[in-house]
C-alpha cells in the first residue's frame, strides 16, 4: 500500500439510515456515470480505484492562471486572452470565490430535495459577461501534444460533464450563468532549441456549449444506487470491473482445482 491509497476506508461512507448531510463530488458523480458498480464500492462500501498519481505540473499551471486572472480580477479588467478572443467578459469578484475554488474542504454546494445529498464541486474560475451579466463557468487544462488542442478526444466527455455540472451549481445557488463555458488549454510546447529553465505554452481559449438537464436526474440515479443493498453488476465498458472480473474467474478456477 502506498501513501496515496488506501485500499479500505472507514470515513466518508454513505449510510441508507442516516439522514446527516453527505457530500458527492462532481467527480464522484462522474465516476456514477462511467460505473454504479464502481461508485457503490467506493461511496458505499469504502473501497474505491486507486488514484493516479498527481500532476503537479498541471497544478502548478492551475495556481499561475489562477495568480493572473486575480490580478485582473482586483483591477475588474478584461484579461488579455479575453480581449484577444473577442470575449466580453472579466473575472467575476465574488466574496465566495476562494470557498467555490477549495473543491476539498467546500466548493460550491447545493442539497438535492428530499434526500440528505449534497452536491459539491470546485470551480477553477468563474467570468462574468459585460452585457448579460451572466456568470461563466472557466476551466483550466494543461497538456503537451502535438498540434492544436481541442474537446474531440471521446475520453473528454468527462471534462464537458464537469462544466456543465458546475453550471448546474451555480444556478441552483441563484445566478444566471450562460449556457457557454470556455476551457483555458495550455499546451506545453516541444519546438523551442533549448530550455533555458523555462517551459513555454500555447494558450487556446476553448468554448463549450453545455446542457446541464442531465444533472439532476443522474444525482438522483445515484442517490438511488447508494440505497441498495447489493452491489450493481459489473460494467461491460469499465477496466476496473472487468480487471476484477478475470481476476475473480482465475481464483475461482485456481480453488476448483
Amino acid at each position: 500500500m502506498t501513501a496515496y491509497y488506501k485500499p479500505q476506508r472507514t470515513r466518508n461512507i454513505f449510510d441508507p439510515t442516516a439522514s446527516k448531510r453527505y457530500k458527492i463530488s462532481r467527480s464522484k458523480l462522474d465516476l456514477f456515470i462511467r460505473c454504479p458498480r464502481c461508485f457503490y464500492m467506493d461511496r458505499r462500501l469504502g473501497v474505491g480505484q486507486p488514484p493516479g498519481y498527481p500532476f503537479n505540473l498541471n497544478s502548478a499551471v492551475d495556481a499561475l492562471l489562477k495568480k493572473e486572472f486575480d490580478y485582473y480580477r482586483q483591477r475588474q479588467e478584461p484579461h488579455p486572452l479575453l480581449i484577444e478572443n473577442g470575449i466580453e467578459a472579466i473575472p467575476f469578484l465574488h466574496s465566495q470565490l476562494d470557498e467555490w475554488r477549495d473543491s476539498l474542504h467546500h466548493g460550491i454546494q447545493f442539497q438535492i430535495p428530499n434526500t440528505n445529498i449534497v452536491v459539491t464541486g470546485g470551480v477553477d474560475d468563474v467570468w462574468i459577461n459585460t452585457v448579460t451579466q451572466e456568470l461563466i463557468i472557466v476551466d483550466y487544462k494543461a497538456t503537451s501534444k502535438l498540434g492544436e488542442v481541442s474537446l474531440d478526444a471521446e475520453w473528454q466527455i468527462g471534462y464537458k460533464r464537469q462544466a456543465e455540472v458546475y453550471q448546474w451549481l451555480f444556478r441552483q445557488n441563484g445566478f444566471s450563468v450562460s449556457d457557454v463555458a470556455y476551457f483555458v488549454y495550455c499546451n506545453g510546447r516541444t519546438d523551442p532549441h533549448r530550455f533555458d529553465k523555462q517551459l513555454l505554452f500555447n494558450i487556446s481559449v476553448i468554448p463549450y456549449v453545455g446542457s446541464s438537464e442531465w444533472v439532476e436526474p443522474s444525482i438522483r440515479k445515484a442517490y438511488e444506487c447508494l440505497c441498495l443493498n447489493e452491489i450493481p453488476p459489473h460494467a461491460d465498458d469499465c477496466d476496473f470491473c472487468q480487471y476484477t472480473l478475470a481476476l475473480n474467474n482465475i481464483v475461482t478456477r485456481g480453488d476448483s482445482k
